[in-house]
């Protein structure tokens, strides 16, 4: 019989409780790595007994057959009544993984986020810790002496055997002269690996393997590890901030003192990041840690090198393009007695453990990134960060700085502890609303550094061009003479197209008919590359017809333009430039996002096109002419936040432009100029662009005045998945009244060959979010009882973006 399942109840063990021995318990509650609520009890067996601790792996039976590593989450005494309980198989750790700290963050993922907390251990711990013997430390394989030849006389006889074998004798006396064996009497003075001493004394590996098998040498395995273990780069002195920075420092120490969390409102190019260097070297300075996320890996490449030439090996990397043995590495170092003090990373960094936490900063804090969309747990990092911060300080001090959602919106003082800085030239709207309601701290940076202006944007309007027939293609006269202008000065040029691939769709001229996705309700993306056509939803490619199926003419066209087709008519149209492209198809490789920024940083590349990647906070010195391609494209999305995400995209780029004492451009192309959207990012009038917007935000229900709850149902059946979303909103609606809106289907209605339906919850603020978790839970629960549904998947995204 498997183990009893039961609800989780918050844990709020202090973080010293881990650990310490406790006084003998009988059951442990334990997290597995599965889509079910709740944690699974076990009993604890005597020979087991002092080594079962909060925060320790164990190895556990499950089912009939199947055993699971799971956390331990808590101890105690209350035998589960009614069936036999099983016993945990096998302690894994010594020392617990996983901090009390960081199971009170996964907790109330699960509980905010509506996910159960097995799913949100599958998404903070490597893969590695997850398996019995998942994780292998990397060796490298040394070479010494026999014992039989550790002697200055046993050497004499070694080197008279091999008189007659050069090369082995070569090979020989470069391991004594490395390793100093030669004036030791035969005592090594320093390791030496196998590769070191084949490369200096330009051996073959055969060679040795005959002096392994004479029995003079003989090799072993050393533990070196996956990270960068090299010695102390050369720092640099922190730069001295200007007088503007200055003043926005002390204002973030005061408001520091006040509030948990700070907006830094900072437009693009104002030296951020300079503030932020200050602000981790005086963390540092109290022996605290810091937390630096970053919403994409290639933001961390110029970053991660600005930081380590100030802060060396106290920096440590942390993302998804690293190896999940580095990660688990990481993992290891972090809880180990001389942790990174400061963790560089992405959205998955937060979720890591720290001892001595003292400083979070979430820069670009407005980006979609740092939402998790799928597999569940779907959180938000920058919420997280706050949650984290709030989990570090004084257990009083918690309710004061949750993020503003359903659980709690009332702003109170702070009185020390772990601060949270936000950061952005655009903050989202519900981060600036916080911040001018109070609950958050506020501080602007409204000056470029050295008083550079923010660039001159200038509008095109592309309707006009087309209908005089005046565009090349999908770019206009003035932004292709200020691209030829920027390159005869010597100058870059950033192209923003924010749609990869070659084209959008392939049309037959004669009869309109369109590849779509066997799978999924979308066409099919052409990349000429790869000579195929891709699914962008499901990753499904197919080969790219030769002839329509419907009507046999052979006419089919690319329509529409991606970063592939940009890439090649630029190239047509500035042969003598050096052209690259960054988007996902050219990123997919650890390294490729060093190479690409690398090279247009050192001026290799004349001309960079790419998606939003390049929209993120890169700082190019050369940089003079931005071109955005399409803004309307943006604009036209069918979702609430379309001009917000439009207007700070297009703020975010246009900012790449002029970044060195000299004023830059940005062409801005658009079917629609006199949008008020587009007027406000000309005028980088952030202000207008907030009030406009929040007033429809009241108007209609919409964030920050309401939370937003997405439940999505998807079944292999349309019309089951139909019947049963009426089904489930009927139930809801019993609960939530008019708060419920759909079902519907969403504007891609199938995916990976699921039928989709979605419905919407607007939540007013103060709602008690444990009954509205509990409601949905249940409306779940109700529906899945019925067996026709059994195979139905439904879950909940919350705070959607």
């Amino acid at each position: 019989m498997r183990a009893n399942l039961q609800r989780f109840a918050r844990i709020s063990l202090p973080f010293a409780e881990i650990g310490v021995p406790l006084q003998r318990m009988h059951y442990a509650d334990i997290i597995l790595p599965l889509p079910l609520d709740g944690l699974f009890t076990y009993a604890i067996p005597a020979m087991l007994a002092g080594r079962v601790q909060m925060g320790v792996r164990v190895v556990v039976p499950f089912g009939r057959s199947k055993t699971y590593v799971g956390i331990v989450a808590r101890l105690h005494d209350a035998k589960p009544e009614g069936f036999a309980v099983k016993g945990i198989s096998d302690v894994m750790d010594d020392a617990p993984i996983v901090t009390a700290q960081q199971l009170r963050l996964w907790q109330w993922i699960a509980d905010y986020y509506m996910s159960p907390i097995g799913e949100v251990y599958k998404a903070a711990l490597p893969s590695g810790l997850k398996a019995e013997d998942g994780y292998r430390p990397k060796t490298d394989t040394y070479v010494r002496l026999s014992a039989p030849y550790r002697s200055e006389q046993s050497l004499h006889v070694a080197l008279n055997i091999l008189h007659r074998a050069r090369q082995q004798l070569l090979l020989f006396n470069e391991y004594l002269a490395l390793s100093g064996a030669d004036e030791g009497a035969g005592i090594a003075r320093r390791e030496i690996s196998r590769d070191e001493l084949l490369n200096s004394s330009h051996a073959t590996a055969a060679t040795l393997q005959l002096l392994i098998k004479r029995g003079m040498l003989e090799t072993y395995e050393v533990e070196v590890g996956r990270l960068n273990n090299g010695g102390e780069p050369h720092l640099e002195r922190i730069k001295p901030l200007s007088a503007v920075q200055q003043e926005a420092y002390n204002g973030i120490l005061f408001s520091f003192l006040k509030k948990d969390v700070t907006l830094l409102h900072g437009v693009t190019g104002s030296g951020k990041t300079e503030l932020y260097i200050h602000l981790i070297q005086r963390a540092l300075q109290q022996k605290q840690q810091v937390l630096y996320l970053l919403p994409e890996i290639a933001l961390t490449v110029q970053i991660m090198q600005r930081l380590q030439n100030i802060f060396g090996n106290r920096l440590g990397i942390y993302h998804s393009k690293y190896s999940d043995a580095e990660r688990v590495e990481i993992w290891q170092k972090q809880l180990s007695a001389n942790p990174y003090d400061i963790i560089l990373g992405a959205r998955s960094a937060v979720l890591l453990p720290f001892q001595r936490l003292g400083l979070i900063i979430v820069d670009e804090e407005h980006e979609t990134s740092y939402k998790q969309q799928d597999p569940a747990p779907r959180y938000h990092a920058r919420s997280a960060a706050i949650m984290l911060g709030a989990l570090s300080r004084p257990a009083k001090e918690e309710e004061s700085s949750r993020p503003s959602g359903l659980a709690s919106s009332s702003p109170l003082g702070k009185s020390g502890g772990v601060s949270v800085l936000l950061g952005s030239a655009t903050p989202s709207i519900e981060s600036y609303h916080n911040a001018q309601t109070g609950k958050y701290g506020y501080v602007a940076l409204t000056q470029r550094y050295q008083g550079v202006e923010l660039p001159e944007i200038q509008v095109v309007d592309t309707k006009d061009l087309q209908h005089r027939k005046l565009m090349t293609g999908p770019f206009s006269p003035t932004l292709l003479l200020r691209v030829r202008e920027a390159l005869e000065r010597g100058e870059q040029a950033l192209l923003f197209q924010n749609r990869r691939g070659f084209a959008p769709m392939i049309e037959c001229r004669q009869c309109g008919w369109v590849p779509t996705c066997q799978h999924c309700d979308v066409s099919l993306t052409l990349h000429r590359q790869m000579n195929q056509l891709t699914c962008h939803y499901c990753g499904y490619t197919y080969q790219i017809p030769t002839a329509c199926p419907c009507c046999g003419s052979k006419d089919l066209r690319p329509q529409g333009y991606g970063t592939e087709k940009i890439e090649d008519d630029i190239r047509q149209l500035f042969p003598e430039a050096h052209v690259a492209r960054m988007d996902l198809d050219t990123t997919r490789s650890r390294n490729a996002y060093e190479r690409l920024i690398g090279d247009f940083a050192a001026g290799r590349t004349d001309i960079l096109i790419g998606t939003q990647m390049i929209s993120k906070g890169l700082d190019f010195e050369r940089v003079s002419v931005v071109g955005i391609l399409n803004a309307d494209s943006m604009l036209s999305y069918p979702d609430f936040r379309a001009y917000e995400h439009a207007f700070m995209m297009m703020a975010q780029v246009s900012g790449r432009a002029g970044r060195r004492g000299k004023r830059g451009l940005v062409v801005l192309q658009t079917k629609q100029p006199d949008l008020p959207v587009i007027g406000q990012v000309v005028r980088n009038d952030y202000d207008a662009f907030y009030r406009h917007l929040i007033a429809e935000r009241q108007q209609f229900h919409y964030p920050p005045y309401y939370r937003l709850v997405y439940v999505f149902l998807k079944h292999a059946k349309d019309g089951l998945v139909e019947t049963a979303s009426i089904e489930l909103a009927s139930r809801l609606r019993q609960w939530f009244g008019n708060r419920v809106l759909g079902p519907d289907r969403p504007s891609v209605a199938k995916v990976k060959s699921l039928s989709i339906r979605k419905m919407v919850i607007k939540l007013e603020m103060g709602i008690d979010h444990r009954r509205v978790r509990q409601y949905l839970q249940a409306a779940r629960q109700q529906l899945l009882a019925d067996k026709r549904y059994a195979s139905l998947q439904v879950y909940y995204d919350v705070d959607p973006l």
